[in-house]
């Protein structure tokens, strides 16, 4: 498996991180007892370095914004301790404890830590569990302008990047929301390109070449994500959900099995057949549609027409009326897991 740049950066980063604490270490060290304890000042160093290194890894999903939002919570916690703190607390634990207890400053300032230490991270792990929008019950009735597209995000998968409907679905304005790829579906596409077989490397380029497209036009914004998409031993599948629950997304595909597993797990997901489905006209029993009939169908007798849509429609007892436009009555229609089967008669005047 390719090494993703993001982790090369991270451990460049952690080896840059060592080696100051190995020099801060050596350098306080000689500064404070001479060249004899060089060596202990480079042991603490790097038990400094690795204990924040070791930090740092613990918490390699704990992302930007989830920073900020405990941040928010961490001081919304410590403000409520100062006013329960200036409020009376303090004042009615010294007029209760003041004349019987000698060390009640002590006492103090344990009830103010404690305090303190337990509001914040209260707060921390409230802001933490909550969403964006919980926020805005601080400033009621405001809501911050995002200068980015609204609406969640897009996650695409490598499906539907490959599906040459792609640009014209979006393009129509009807989805909203920042484009965001995956790492690995990046990486995905690129081996498909290069794939030895002549159909899956022709849908490689195709998505490359879709990628391009969409991010030459100024009307659409994409991002590269270069989240692990949790453990390296999950599937596909399942690192494509985990990274929408980490962004907020909504994953935009056309994967059957996918769409079905990701809302089973809670995961909104956009599924452009459904869309093409939903778009087609429906046809009842009983209704008259001129149609041309272009090819013999299944039975001997049967000819074989097609709405603008592409959607099929058996003839029965026509073969003898192919390449002719004739008028046809709907006489039933059958559901399948390909779609709509519609089978008409010729249509007859009723004298």
């Amino acid at each position: 498996m390719l090494k993703k740049p993001a982790l090369r950066s991270v451990n460049t980063a952690r080896l840059l991180y060592l080696l100051v604490c190995e020099l801060a270490g050596a350098g306080i060290a000689h500064h404070a007892g001479g060249p004899d304890k060089i060596w202990v000042g480079i042991v603490i160093g790097l038990i400094v370095a690795a204990f924040f290194i070791l930090v740092e890894s613990l918490m390699k999903q704990f992302t930007l914004r989830g920073f900020s939002n405990a941040t928010i919570g961490l001081l919304i916690g410590l403000f409520c301790a100062w006013l329960l703190s200036r409020v009376g607390v303090l004042t009615l634990l010294e007029i209760t404890l003041g004349e019987s207890v000698t060390n009640i400053d002590t006492i103090t300032l344990g009830v103010n830590v404690g305090l303190y230490s337990s509001l914040g991270f209260l707060g921390a792990v409230l802001a933490l569990r909550s969403g964006g929008d919980d926020f805005s019950l601080l400033i009621p009735y405001v809501r911050f302008h995002r200068e980015s597209t609204p609406g969640p995000p897009l996650l695409l998968d490598a499906h539907v990047i490959t599906d040459s409907r792609l640009y014209g679905v979006l393009s129509a304005g009807f989805i909203e929301g920042n484009l965001v790829i995956p790492r690995f579906v990046l990486e995905e596409l690129h081996i498909m390109a290069n794939s030895p077989s002549s159909s899956r490397r022709a849908r490689g380029l195709r998505g490359l070449e879709a990628l391009e497209k969409l991010q030459a036009s100024e009307h659409f914004r994409i991002s590269i994500h270069d989240s692990e998409g949790g453990s390296n031993t999950d599937t596909h599948d399942a690192r494509l959900m985990y990274t929408c629950r980490l962004l907020n997304a909504r994953l935009l595909t056309t994967d059957e099995n996918l769409t079905k597993a990701a809302r089973l797990q809670g995961v909104t997901v956009l599924n452009i057949n459904y869309l093409n489905q939903a778009l087609k006209p429906k046809v009842a029993v009983g209704e008259r549609i001129r149609l041309p009939l272009v090819r013999s169908g299944k039975d001997e007798h049967q000819a074989v027409g097609y709405l603008p849509d592409g959607s099929m429609i058996v003839v029965n007892n026509a073969v003898n009326k192919i390449n002719t436009t004739q008028d046809v009555t709907v006489i039933s229609t059958l559901e399948t897991d390909a779609g709509t089967m519609v089978f008409s008669e010729l249509f007859e005047q009723e004298e």
